[in-house]
């Protein structure tokens, strides 16, 4: 229990927030960080590794959406971090959706040639991921991600 508030309270409130900041992308993009912050808080009081990776990954994309580069790129790089410090621990496409994170970020802050890496990589992992309606949102959200202008008209990248 933190502050009179149990785990289960804990849990509840990560993922009513979570799920709450997918309704706020319209709105006061003040409330939609906060929002996205305050999930990934009580993730990391009572989340599994998965959970906190998701809660990064959730900020990576809050912070894209709003165009702003830096601290889309700190969250998705965190999100990989703990994807890879434990395996075992995730679902086979929490590493599609850290890349996914990435490509998103580094297309924000204008970097072509991460943005296409991290793109390939995420197009590379989605081909493992074993649920084809899983595999498919993640890549829908790949090639949906507005590469910069270096890499347009390129025939050599999927989507």
């Amino acid at each position: 229990m933190i502050g009179g508030v149990t785990n289960d309270e804990q849990r509840r409130l990560a993922i009513d927030l979570y799920n709450k900041t997918w309704k706020l992308f319209d709105g006061d993009p003040d409330v939609l960080i906060h929002t996205a912050h305050a999930s990934a808080y009580h993730w990391m009081q009572v989340g599994t590794t998965a959970n906190r990776a998701r809660s990064e990954w959730l900020c990576a994309r809050v912070y894209s959406e709003l165009g702003r580069a830096e601290p889309a790129l700190h969250h998705a790089r965190r999100c990989l971090e703990l994807v890879e410090s434990d395996p075992a621990a995730m679902e086979d496409w929490d590493l599609a959706a850290a890349y996914e994170a990435l490509a998103r970020a580094h297309a924000i802050a204008g970097d072509a040639d991460e943005s296409m890496r991290y793109r390939d990589l995420g197009f590379e992992a989605v081909a493992k991921v074993s649920d084809a309606a899983d595999g498919e949102h993640i890549a829908a959200d790949l090639r949906g991600i507005q590469v910069p202008s270096a890499n347009v008209g390129r025939t050599d990248r999927p989507g």
